[in-house]
């Protein structure tokens, strides 16, 4: 699937006073689950976002609402902190950590 019209997945992102938020991740239907045809498709999108706040001088901070059963998840892939109930943030050495494995130089 070498075809760059395909949409891979989708990230809705809003620029805060201090930091991005993620309002919403998904990978299409065939990036999903033991046959996806591409891996790594949300952690691309998420180093996107840490990217952006970069960009936008919020030292790569980004927050999102997590569902329940992927706080770990998130903890363990990409390196965030649960602050408070299903509220999680990746913080300036995490966003590092996600911007140099899915963007090397």
């Amino acid at each position: 699937m070498n075809n760059q019209s395909v949409v891979q997945g989708l990230i809705s992102l809003e620029v805060k006073s201090d930091h991005v938020y993620m309002h919403l991740l998904e990978s299409a239907p065939f990036n999903k689950g033991k046959t996806k045809v591409y891996a790594g498709v949300p952690g691309n999108l998420v180093a996107f976002a840490c990217k952006l706040a970069f960009q936008r001088g919020h030292e790569g901070n980004v927050s999102f609402f997590s569902k329940t059963q992927l706080v770990q998840h998130y903890i363990e892939t990409l390196g965030a902190v649960q602050i408070g109930g299903r509220i999680m943030i990746i913080d300036t050495n995490a966003a590092l950590k996600l911007i140099n494995k899915y963007f090397p130089k």
